[in-house]
């Protein structure tokens, strides 16, 4: 009788577990939404010091703009933003629709959003509507920027 009542005591446990939400994370979601945030502001404000705190400094690093080639490594990354800098000016982002996934283990996550990029170029004014892909990593208890890619809504 008493191995039966341990039995039904442990399968209890065991399934009140298994229905069990998980860690809660909507701490860790508002800090991602801050990185995404911050990570807008050192676009619009040309500030790579910001950007540097952002995206990892990864070499194996493999991230997709919106045009282009695959941009390899946080070198090839500094490269397309600076040289970005230089061709682009006036630049806003309006952000909009951003979903944010924390992983159960709660040191990965994933995030999408939709912007208005809207810049001037060689004098020119262009309003790119981009749809942009984030993977974040939560390193020594900060989210960083491991992926991203962008490209045009056609």
């Amino acid at each position: 009788m008493w191995r039966f009542l341990a039995l039904c005591a442990s399968l209890g446990l065991v399934f009140c577990s298994a229905c069990s939400k998980g860690p809660d994370t909507r701490l860790d979601e508002e800090a991602i939404r801050q990185v995404l945030s911050k990570y807008v502001s050192s676009i619009e404000k040309e500030d790579m010091n910001l950007y540097a705190e952002l995206v990892a400094d990864d070499p194996v690093m493999v991230n997709f703009g919106a045009f282009g080639d695959p941009i390899l490594g946080w070198d090839g990354l500094k490269d397309v933003m600076e040289e970005q800098s230089q061709v682009l000016e006036k630049t806003t982002i309006t952000v909009r629709d951003v979903r944010v996934h924390v992983a159960r283990s709660a040191s990965i996550a994933w995030a999408t959003s939709l912007w208005d990029f809207k810049t001037t170029s060689g004098g020119r004014e262009l309003n790119l509507p981009i749809r942009c892909s984030w993977i974040l990593e939560k390193r020594k208890g900060k989210w960083v920027i491991v992926h991203f890619h962008k490209s045009l809504a056609a």
